[in-house]
């Protein structure tokens, strides 16, 4: 049987669950043990599709297409793992589940309760996730904070698991220990608080992973081993890191994957030091020479403060090719919307070794968008569109370079436009029906890249191999419900634009780029989902490269 490691999370929310468990799992995959992860998130919405990215974070996308939390990515990009849908639940997904299974004498005429009815759904899902993944461990997050009600039920499938298989599954606690600025002291008691709750769920941490901006000393290790009922050993440091790649060997500092195996009874199977881990978080604290990348967007202002999270994985990709060539990546944020509004010059572009615009949705900001593609054209500074990216910068292709006035995209636009990019049939019937969850172009699809083009340099250096035509078939996730329109793709080829993949199942342009300009290239799908630190995306890498020829010729 699979071990089971929940993780829940005490005292506020932000205190880095996600990363504590990726690095967790990161942990024992080193010491020879096959790891995956499950998330619960305890909102009613069945998936993370219809969140504002702006509250929640990234919606992430898994290779099957479930919509999901961005703590998924985190899972996939430290345990090097691709996971589906059977590794992320949501209060709404549950219920859902009961509901239907109810309506289909499915619990053979029995009252159906929330307890223990509810409980026995997730852990079910849990078990389900440790088969198909054929894991020795199921590390789950439990989003949200212990004493909340939203995921008191979570908690309680925890605890039933607990009883019914004593040796087989562990709790570790992440907590927050506040250093209050006119204090000066490190305190426990929001933690001891934090245990007590849990202790109220009818759960006992075996772990907990202190999170503060100092690392722990042994009077507060000694403190919380008193009053929270375990040993100092298993009070865990977690001191804020330069960069979240740390975490696993600040963790180990503290022998955290030893003291988890020797409370399974297990030893490790090989002797791992996270060597090539070390060497890439060494890379990313210690490298000084930079290469300057401004991402232009919308869902990065939230009152007067900046957040990253609705970016998360483009950001992480861009990192890691950027230390793939030992460079330190200074991304700068701008609003396209200050582009409308006359807030930005056109011309502070100049000084980025380039420019990416990410994904995203609706009209405002575009025309900012726009105007700053069609900037990075004519200056030919490095640009790379991701899906919505590309599809505003086929729209300034086609007005102009086409001269095609009214170009734009049936999202945004009027009628009488014409719409370069535009809704497929099939959508159009789900958007008059309204229904919006779960109904995009999600998950893999193939791709064939056409030769002798920047993307195909891109991928055949990293190793993919040609078809027997010479092209390269690649698979690439995708979430997004507008495309190129065809019926101007020969318009667009006339006048330059290269597309240089194609999906032939469905005949949708899939990637399009420009010749005779350092770095010019867009694609209808996120890249950003498969990058690995360790194993950057072709893509992210050919961009930084461009980059850094830039800066070197500046």
């Amino acid at each position: 049987m699979a071990r089971f490691i929940f993780v829940a999370g005490g005292v506020m929310s932000g205190v880095g669950k996600g990363i504590a468990t990726a690095s967790i799992g990161k942990i024992l995959q080193s010491k020879g043990y096959k790891v995956t992860a499950v998330k619960i998130d305890p909102y009613i919405n069945v998936d993370a599709g219809t969140m504002n990215p702006v509250e929640h974070g990234e919606v992430f996308v898994t290779k099957d297409g479930e919509e999901c939390d961005q703590d998924i990515g985190n899972y996939e990009r430290f345990l090097g793992i691709e996971l589906t849908d059977t590794n992320y639940l949501t209060t709404g997904k549950v219920y859902q589940t009961v509901i239907n299974k109810e309506r289909n004498l499915g619990y053979n005429g029995k009252c159906v309760e929330v307890v223990p009815h509810i409980p026995e759904e997730v852990i079910f899902r849990i078990k389900k996730a440790a088969k198909e993944n054929d894991a020795d461990f199921v590390l789950i997050e439990i989003g949200g904070t212990v004493g909340e009600y939203q995921n008191s039920l979570f908690l309680e499938a925890a605890r039933m698991m607990k009883l019914n298989h004593p040796k087989e599954v562990l709790f570790a606690l992440i907590s927050y220990l506040p250093v209050p600025q006119i204090i000066g002291e490190m305190k426990t008691k929001p933690t001891q608080q934090a245990v007590r709750w849990l202790n109220m769920a009818g759960i006992q941490p075996d772990l907990i992973v202190a999170r503060s901006v100092k690392p722990l000393d042994e009077p507060r290790k000694k403190k919380i081993s008193i009053f929270c009922n375990l040993s100092a050993k298993d009070v865990i440091s977690a001191p804020d890191a330069k960069s979240i790649y740390d975490v696993p060997v600040n963790f180990e500092k503290d022998n955290l994957g030893n003291r988890i195996l020797g409370k399974f009874g297990l030893r490790s199977k090989r002797n791992s030091d996270l060597k090539d881990w070390r060497s890439l978080a060494e890379i990313a604290k210690n490298t000084k020479e930079t290469v300057k990348i401004a991402m232009v967007g919308k869902y990065f202002e939230s009152g007067k403060f900046v957040l990253m999270d609705s970016y998360i994985s483009v950001i992480e990709s861009i990192k890691h090719a950027a230390w793939f060539f030992r460079k330190k990546p200074e991304i700068h944020w701008i609003s396209s919307q200050k582009f409308e509004k006359g807030g930005a010059s056109l011309k502070a572009l100049k000084k980025y070794d380039g420019v990416i615009v990410p994904g995203g949705f609706g009209k405002r900001g575009m025309e900012g968008k726009i105007k700053a593609i069609e900037y990075c054209r004519r200056n030919k500074i490095p640009y790379f569109g991701l899906c919505l990216g590309m599809q505003l910068a086929v729209i300034e292709f086609a007005r102009n370079v086409c001269k095609i006035k009214n170009a734009s995209s049936r999202e945004f636009g009027n009628e009488g436009d014409d719409f370069v990019i535009d809704v497929m049939e099939e959508q159009k019937a789900l958007l008059k029906e309204k229904k919006y969850g779960g109904t995009m172009r999600l998950g893999n699809y193939s791709c064939q890249v056409k030769p002798k083009t920047l993307a195909f340099k891109a991928y055949s250096s990293s190793g993919f191999k040609k078809e027997k035509d010479g092209s390269l078939m690649i698979l690439e996730r995708h979430r997004h419900r507008y495309e190129l329109n065809n019926g101007y793709k020969e318009k667009l080829l006339k006048k330059g634009l290269t597309v240089s993949g194609m999906n032939r199942e469905k005949d949708l342009v899939e990637i399009v780029e420009l010749k005779k300009h350092p770095f010019f290239l867009g694609v209808q799908f996120h890249p950003e989902f498969k990058s690995r630190p360790l194993s950057p995306h072709p893509l992210f890498k050919e961009f930084v490269r461009s980059c850094i020829k830039r800066k070197n010729k500046a």
